[in-house]
């Protein structure tokens, strides 16, 4: 789904998404069913990633969590990135990358249309969940090297 469809299904969910100027160097920000989303963002792809990100925040948090120096507003951003980053970019779209012949993560983060930085916390994510590898099936998805092995 690109950024003009998860833009739509947010509205059919009753969440409104603007792109607005935020003072300072804010990418995203949520509050009572509503987005701002920066139009300092240049790419879908950028976009996508805060996106998730605040719709996490609405989904998983509670409060104003701005104040990253208290532990629990930490938890609760980790938990809407945690969100986003199943739904972005989960398991299974790893291994549907392999099959499609994906072999690095510049090239994932294009097919996934996502960016670089978004693919490194992502894996990190996942390796920090599940430990060196996640077994799938018949497939096993190493996270650092990133390398998805078939099992014959």
């Amino acid at each position: 789904m690109d950024y003009e469809q998860m833009i739509i299904k947010a509205d059919e969910k009753g969440i409104e998404v603007y792109e607005v100027n935020f003072k300072g160097n804010g990418k995203g920000y949520c509050s009572d069913n509503v987005i701002g989303i920066s139009k300092k963002l240049t790419t879908n792809s950028e976009k996508r990633c805060i996106l998730i990100e605040e719709i996490g925040h609405l989904k998983t948090t509670s409060g104003h969590i701005i104040d990253q120096s208290k532990i629990e507003n930490r938890k609760q951003e980790r938990k809407a990135r945690a969100w986003g980053y199943e739904r972005l970019v989960g398991i299974i779209d790893l291994i549907n990358a392999y099959k499609y012949g994906v072999r690095n993560r510049f090239e994932l983060a294009e097919y996934l249309d996502v960016t670089e930085e978004y693919i490194e916390d992502v894996i990190k994510y996942y390796k920090e969940k599940y430990g060196l590898y996640c077994e799938i099936d018949n497939y096993m998805v190493y996270f650092e090297p990133l390398v998805v092995l078939e099992k014959l």
